[in-house]
């Protein structure tokens, strides 16, 4: 499975970008699929997951209210909005596809990683 990110950019405080991961075949559609991100010098942290229907979702505090992933299984696609964006939301984002059904937070139950997808944003 190949998962292509795309969506990053540089963005004011304030702002809003959405993210896209596309996956390269259908296999995910019977996955949790979820987004992480990695700040420079930091290790890479759970942002948001949802299950494979869609029907459950999960965030990081960090994130709550402000973020948003959804997913579109007929086009093999996760998505996250983000909203409100602070300079500490500045990292590479990476989608990842869940070993199970359902979402995770831990990096051991990720089966696949996406490439990233760099967002920036200034003060």
């Amino acid at each position: 499975v190949q998962l292509q990110a795309s969506g990053g950019g540089s963005v004011q405080a304030g702002g809003s970008l959405r993210l896209s991961c596309g996956a390269s075949r259908r296999t995910t559609s019977n996955n949790g699929m979820n987004w992480f991100r990695q700040a420079p010098g930091k290790e890479r942290e759970f942002v948001a997951g949802i299950s494979w229907r869609g029907g459950d979702t999960y965030y990081a505090d960090f994130v709550k209210g402000r973020f948003a992933i959804s997913r579109d299984n007929a086009k093999n696609t996760v998505y996250l909005q983000l909203n409100s964006l602070k300079a500490e939301d500045t990292a590479v984002y990476y989608c990842a596809v869940s070993r199970s059904s359902t979402y995770t937070t831990r990096r051991e139950n990720v089966s696949y990683w996406g490439q990233g997808t760099q967002v920036t944003v200034s003060s």
